[in-house]
């Protein structure tokens, strides 16, 4: 697979995890915990497609390593988010499951992709 082709299946497979969790949470019954969650888990999962569309456009390596440690970190917080609603049992089931495994390959990916700069 050449580098844009990579670059355009990232950019996508990111745009469709940020879609996803929208969804899922306008799924979800009203909790009083959950505005939280909410707010930054849909903050930290568009933040990871933002950030990535801009590491394919960076002018230089140095700034392609800033835009991709930034999608890291939030893929790591995204994970976060989607273990508490977990955690405090708003949601367990397999769609969630999904969202926390498609998070966690995005962010093995981005991670593996930030060594080999």
């Amino acid at each position: 697979m050449t580098k844009i082709a990579f670059n355009d299946m990232m950019r996508a497979r990111t745009r469709k995890l940020a879609v996803a969790v929208i969804e899922f949470l306008n799924g979800l019954p009203w909790h009083k915990s959950l505005r939280v969650i909410e707010f930054q888990l849909t903050k930290s999962v568009c933040s990871i497609a933002a950030n990535y569309r801009a590491a394919c456009r960076a002018r230089s390596q140095a700034e392609f390593f800033s835009k991709l440690s930034i999608v890291i970190e939030e893929a790591n917080e995204t994970e976060f988010w989607l273990g508490l609603i977990e955690d405090l049992k708003i949601d367990q089931s397999p769609r969630l499951k999904y969202l926390q495994q498609e998070t966690l390959e995005i962010l093995k990916i981005c991670a593996k992709a930030r060594k080999s700069i």
